[in-house]
């Protein structure tokens, strides 16, 4: 299975196909959707790799897509500018989801 990634920044996109992984720069609402479907068309393609800023453009969307779909796994990076996501984040997830305090 091959990874595949989209990003809204070059420095993103050259760190992952450094390590192998082709993608593409996207910017908009309608092109993450365009190629979550197309990339969803492909059999060897089983992860996707989107930054966070990208994804928030679309949320409900993907949300909607990793419930409906098993693959591709999409998965959120932090881009160049670091995490969009809170400092405890992984913590309150736990917290929220099992109920257990760490």
């Amino acid at each position: 299975m091959k990874a595949f990634v989209l990003s809204d920044n070059m420095d993103t996109l050259t760190g992952l196909r450094l390590a192998g992984i082709e993608g593409k720069i996207i910017h908009e609402k309608s092109e993450v959707l365009k190629e979550l479907n197309a990339i969803s068309q492909k059999r060897d393609v089983g992860l996707v790799i989107i930054t966070e800023s990208l994804a928030e453009k679309a949320e409900d969307e993907i949300n909607a897509f990793k419930l409906k779909k098993g693959l591709p796994i999409i998965i959120e990076v932090p881009d160049m500018n670091g995490s969009r996501r809170p400092p405890d984040f992984l913590t309150r997830y736990i917290k929220e989801s099992v109920g257990i305090k760490i």
